[in-house]
């Protein structure tokens, strides 16, 4: 750099300053000339390239740090053209490091607007996990990424400016151990909620069964999650409670398995036996959203004969089970009373013999 600033100096044959403001100038031109460049092929190629995704979260990202990227340019536009100055030589290291602080906390920026259009884009897909809720979580969300990225730039700002951090390391090892032995609970509950909102092992208008409980879902909040039980009151647990418990979500079973036992009286003749497989058959076949399994006679039990029934329904909804199981209820009991097959009671018969 020097030797430049020399030959401007002997060839326009002006002081050392002016030739020093010449460089200065002439650098802080070339470098806004490649961010112009930079901003252009950025606007004309790689926006265009990134419009023809199936998606918008590239889009979005691009156009978020395409002015970041601008900004940075630009501060090291300045950063290198203040270089040649020599009469900035005694506060060099004071420019270094406003310089780096400028540049480390504007990628922390960078780095928080990418994670907030990505947990945005997020939500948008999976809004109906937390309903309403949904924006709180990724609000809260956002504000945690936003401190946790920003502390850590500001412990490396700390750093480059080698600046003793073993006492806030401790501190804040210290502090945060405090916080978490005080909060337990309520960070459990509240990084659990997190993990129903990622996960999503149920969303709002679920029907789930947890323990002895059964209900629909009607909120997911950061402490805690609402139920509907069929009872008609409101449970409300907290979320640590159900990331640890087992439970049983129906929204996602597409059809209900069905297992039933009809009992026949032992009079009942043996042609008469051989037709019921055949009876049952037709009924469940019969009805539109029934799937046959299989029916066999099983065995011969202490007061009756017994035949297995199988079959599906091909629905989750249990108003519609229990209304196919009802139509079918009543079509054997129509087809055995025009066989003249009888059920057998649920009690036991006495012989007495004289």
């Amino acid at each position: 750099m020097s030797t430049i600033t020399e030959f401007i100096q002997q060839v326009l044959n002006i002081d050392a300053v002016y030739s020093e403001i010449i460089v200065s100038l002439i650098i802080f031109a070339v470098v806004a000339f490649a961010g112009w460049v930079s901003y252009i092929f950025i606007s004309r190629y790689v926006s265009k390239f990134v419009k023809k995704t199936s998606t918008d979260v590239d889009d979005k990202i691009i156009a978020a740090i395409k002015t970041i990227i601008i900004i940075l340019i630009a501060i090291l536009g300045i950063e290198y053209a203040l270089s040649p100055l020599s009469f900035l030589q005694p506060y060099q290291d004071t420019l270094t490091g406003v310089f780096s602080v400028l540049q480390i906390m504007l990628g922390a920026f960078a780095v928080t607007k990418v994670a907030g259009i990505l947990a945005d884009c997020y939500t948008e897909k999976n809004a109906v996990i937390a309903g309403q809720n949904s924006q709180h979580f990724v609000f809260i969300l956002k504000k945690i990424i936003q401190i946790v990225v920003f502390v850590f730039a500001i412990l490396i700002v700390l750093y480059v400016n080698k600046v003793d951090l073993t006492g806030a390391l401790v501190g804040l090892g210290v502090g945060g151990i405090a916080i978490a032995f005080a909060l337990q609970e309520t960070l459990s509950d509240f990084f659990s909620a997190f993990s129903i909102f990622f996960d999503h092992p149920f969303e709002i208008g679920d029907f789930v069964v947890i323990g002895e409980y059964s209900g629909t879902v009607t909120n997911i909040g950061i402490k805690s999650t609402r139920l509907q039980l069929l009872q008609g009151e409101e449970l409300v647990i907290s979320n640590r409670e159900l990331t640890k418990s087992s439970l049983r979500n129906f929204r996602k079973l597409e059809k209900r398995r069905v297992t039933f036992t009809l009992r026949v009286t032992y009079d009942t003749p043996l042609v008469k036996l051989k037709k019921i497989p055949k009876i049952i058959t037709d009924v469940i076949n019969n009805v539109e959203i029934a799937e046959f399994s299989r029916v066999n006679f099983t065995e011969y039990g202490d007061f009756s004969l017994k035949f297995l029934v199988i079959y599906y329904v091909k629905s989750s909804d249990w108003g519609e089970y229990l209304d196919t199981q009802e139509q079918i209820n009543f079509a054997i009991k129509e087809a055995f009373e025009r066989e003249g097959i009888e059920m057998a009671f649920p009690t036991s018969t006495v012989y007495v013999k004289k």
